[in-house]
């Protein structure tokens, strides 16, 4: 491979000091995520024994993504993301340092608890999909996957030192403190982002709003095969791997000699799998198919899943915890790339706010189950279903339903001039008609283009609705029809068009056989006061 062609460097991003700065924030950030679970599920193992309450533990700090992550990526989307940024790190400083007060008061009960973490989630739920959408603004689209590289080694490398510095914390002082200097971290990160020099540039249309922009999100993603497969495998892989993370401490509890420092060390090697498979990642990537690392991960996984299972003893536990973080990371990194590539940039927060939504809607609701089937069954019994179900699950998707391994060109394109008006139509729907001349021999050619190419593409950029017209008395004459909520979000669309767009319309093109273009006309939709 020559070396105009050679792939970035894996550490090629920390050549940009605003992605070296932002990554040190998130690596903060996760630190404190992973000393928040630690403390709080530990505390619950002291307030009550039921699995079903500890296992509550990650559902109620997962849920808040689950729920709120689409509004925060229509926000992240239209408003300055910088603030927007610094605004979730003081929340999370806010949440832990009621959690440090309470907990120093010893005021602590097991709803109490869950509600904090749950606060604490909404954070994480505002967090996730800001810096998702910020993320491409710091590097180069070729050095992308190395950016989500390098960000899946901060997040994991605190996956190891946030368990170890809050266990020893725990040991040495008790949770009191681990809170305490998570609100301490939380604000220096707020300090961090503050100097960060991003210059936020308003739309010239205005803000789009909010419920319009989050059915426009959601209507991308419906419209796209691709990016629901993605969604269809992360649901699968995580509601059932969920089972292990969610009753890990009453695995360690149940260990020998099992304790806090137990917790910890199961934590920590599952991080260390986790950095482990960074190392990996471009390897594999190259050398299978994403369908086939899939698999391959989702038995490795449910392998480790089988033995903690059953093992009482650390020594053998620890080994099964490695490579548990090694399937899982190399698991939400193949297939957040995959998403991340799949979305342009105009709808990037939103479309990543559904991929965190289906990530941790899997997680909590995986948890609740699991740890609801565990107060029935056992631990042993709860982790092996899930174990089974999950690789049967994920190897039928892919029997079902292969992902497709083609990228479209997402780039963006000004394909035509946007409409002038000399003055703005009133609020009120637009009625948009596009008119074609084709051959009748290749009118159901054109027709199938239309119906399963187009009609996808007019509603992926916002339309409310779409229709293709075929006269009857001449069978080469279409008109399409799409329905917009207004003037404004009109000319939103000639700022959404991407290449494989452009694509689309010369092929459309190449059917029309009209003496002049296809016919546009537009259309205020009238309707009684």
């Amino acid at each position: 491979m020559s070396a105009s062609h050679a792939a970035p460097s894996a550490l090629a991003p920390f050549r940009a000091p605003a992605f070296r700065n932002l990554w040190l924030t998130w690596l903060v950030a996760n630190l404190c995520m992973w000393m928040n679970d630690v403390a709080a599920a530990w505390i619950m193992t002291s307030l009550t024994p039921s699995p079903v309450w500890v296992a509550l533990v990650q559902s109620a700090a997962t849920l808040p993504v689950f729920l709120l992550a689409l509004p925060s990526g229509a926000l992240a989307d239209g408003i300055d993301r910088k603030k927007y940024f610094m605004l979730t790190q003081i929340w999370v400083a806010a949440v832990a340092s009621v959690l440090a007060v309470v907990t120093w008061l010893d005021g602590l009960t097991p709803e109490l608890l869950l509600l904090l973490i749950f606060a604490n989630g909404i954070g994480l739920a505002m967090r996730w999909p800001v810096f998702a959408a910020i993320l491409p603004e710091l590097v180069s689209k070729p050095q992308l996957p190395a950016a989500l590289a390098l960000n899946s080694v901060a997040m994991n490398a605190s996956r190891i030192g946030g368990p170890l510095i809050a266990g020893a914390l725990i040991a040495i002082a008790g949770s009191v403190w681990v809170f305490a200097l998570n609100a301490v971290l939380s604000l220096a990160a707020a300090l961090v982002i503050a100097r960060w020099k991003r210059e936020h540039k308003p739309h010239p249309l205005g803000r789009e709003p909010l419920l319009t922009s989050m059915r426009v999100g959601l209507q991308y993603i419906a419209q796209s095969g691709r990016l629901k497969a993605v969604l269809l495998r992360i649901w699968i892989f995580f509601l059932s791997s969920s089972a292990l993370v969610a009753l890990l401490p009453l695995v360690a509890r149940g260990m020998q000699d099992g304790d806090a420092g137990t917790f910890t060390l199961l934590l920590a090697a599952m991080g260390s799998g986790a950095i482990a498979s960074t190392m990996l990642l471009a390897h594999l990537r190259h050398r299978y198919t994403r369908d086939g690392l899939l698999l391959r991960a989702a038995l490795l996984q449910a392998v480790s899943m089988l033995v903690m299972a059953q093992t009482h003893h650390l020594w053998i536990a620890l080994p099964a915890m490695f490579l548990s973080g090694m399937t899982v990371v190399t698991t939400a990194n193949m297939l957040t790339v995959s998403f991340q590539l799949s979305l342009p940039d105009w709808v990037r927060a939103r479309g990543m706010s559904v991929y965190f939504m289906t990530l941790m809607g899997a997680s909590a609701c995986g948890a609740a189950w699991w740890g609801q089937l565990a107060a029935w069954t056992g631990l042993s019994a709860s982790i092996s279903v899930a174990a089974v179900t999950g690789v049967a699950a994920i190897a039928l998707v892919i029997r079902l339903r292969p992902e497709a391994e083609t990228l479209e060109d997402l780039s963006p394109r000004r394909l035509f001039p946007t409409p002038q008006h000399p003055a703005p139509p009133p609020s009120g729907k637009l009625w948009l008609s596009i008119e074609y001349q084709v051959d009748p021999e290749s009118a159901a050619e054109f027709r199938e283009l239309m119906l399963s190419q187009s009609r996808a593409a007019r509603l992926r950029q916002g339309a409310l609705s779409w229709e293709l017209m075929h006269d009857i008395s001449d069978p080469g004459r279409f008109i399409e029809v799409s329905i917009e909520r207004s003037w404004t979000d009109h000319l939103r669309r000639f700022e959404r068009i991407t290449a494989a767009d452009a694509e689309l319309h010369e092929r459309k093109l190449a059917f029309h056989i009209g003496s002049g273009p296809p016919c546009v006309r537009r259309y205020l939709i009238e309707t009684r006061a």
